[in-house]
């Protein structure tokens, strides 16, 4: 956590959500989506030099390494019994379950395409959210996700296919991560509340390293078989889209509603499909590219919404009001 992070005041009081000052809560939204876009391309790359196993597990270890100075020199986390189970979930199911199925997924279709079909989650988000954090679902933002869960299925459709070397079983393990994320952002929404992003961040990506600690032995044969450069691709992979990424996406849910910050994900594709182009040279089927014009739409729509202040429902003594 940076020192403006530290600085700026508490984003909960009581159940209501205060937005951060400035421009820090949307710096650490554009962080997020370009390390995040980032990650698409170099998942792809690394696809002929690690299995989605080993690729997962080294990628959290690194990032989970990168983050315990940072998280440490704040103190030791005291997180309790009920935010434990949340942070243990969200450590299975987005570090753990959310990277192996999408390291599966992207040896089956290209990075643009893997991160168009990871856009349900938005949808699936702001159903969570309205549910779980009383957040308002308003009609704006529902057609808006509409247009863009439409978008979603046409990239589906035209991946499917087979033209492009992409499959339906590449697709399916591209939308589970999808639902993993949105379960584990409704989860995650309470926990940044009181505990710092860094601090949550560091101990569910742990956790991830232990869901993925079957891989070890694979992964220590194949970074001995894998050229330097791959290696230091995995590193990046743990250290920028994994320890940074995900602590300035906390830092932003903070500040945000949890609705409004998962629709911002959907400019994570134009991001992913550029970087693909230069960088692996490949792009998605000529059809994926109208549900992306249909997804980006949905974007537009639903981010006119007026801002709106979240509602965390009050906690049922003795029970999580998320799990």
């Amino acid at each position: 956590m940076t020192a403006a992070d530290s600085a700026a005041p508490s984003s909960e009081t009581g159940t209501r959500t205060v937005r951060a000052p400035g421009l820090l809560a949307p710096a650490a939204v554009a962080v997020t989506l370009v390390l995040w876009a980032s990650a698409f391309v170099a998942i792809r790359h690394l696809a002929d030099d690690f299995s989605a196993g080993s690729l997962a597990l080294g990628r959290l270890a690194a990032g989970a390494l990168a983050l315990a100075p940072v998280a440490l020199v704040q103190g030791l986390p005291r997180p309790s019994r009920r935010q434990w189970v949340s942070i243990v979930t969200i450590g299975v199911l987005w570090f753990g379950i959310y990277n192996l199925s999408l390291n599966a997924g992207e040896q089956r279709v290209d990075a643009g395409t893997a991160a168009m079909l990871i856009q349900v989650a938005p949808v699936l988000i702001a159903a969570l959210a309205a549910v779980f954090l009383g957040e308002r679902f308003s009609a704006q933002l529902a057609v808006g996700l509409a247009l863009a869960f439409s978008g979603v299925v046409v990239i589906g459709l035209s991946t499917s296919g087979g033209d492009s070397g992409g499959d339906l079983l590449g697709v399916v393990l591209c939308l589970v991560p999808a639902a993993v994320y949105a379960v584990s952002v409704i989860l995650q929404k309470p926990l940044v509340a009181d505990l710092s992003a860094v601090h949550v961040t560091w101990l569910a990506c742990s956790v991830g390293v232990a869901t993925c600690l079957p891989w070890a032995g694979r992964l220590v044969t194949e970074v001995g078989d894998a050229p330097v450069s791959s290696t230091l691709w995995l590193v990046y992979l743990g250290v920028f889209p994994t320890a940074i990424a995900f602590t300035t996406y906390a830092y932003a849910l903070r500040h945000m509603t949890a609705s409004a910050l998962g629709v911002t994900t959907y400019l994570v594709p134009p991001l992913t499909i550029v970087m693909g182009l230069v960088l692996l040279d490949e792009v998605p089927p000529a059809a994926a590219y109208a549900g992306g014009v249909l997804a980006l739409l949905g974007v537009g729509v639903a981010r006119r919404t007026p801002a709106r202040t979240a509602v965390v429902a009050p906690a049922v003594p003795g029970r999580d009001p998320v799990t």
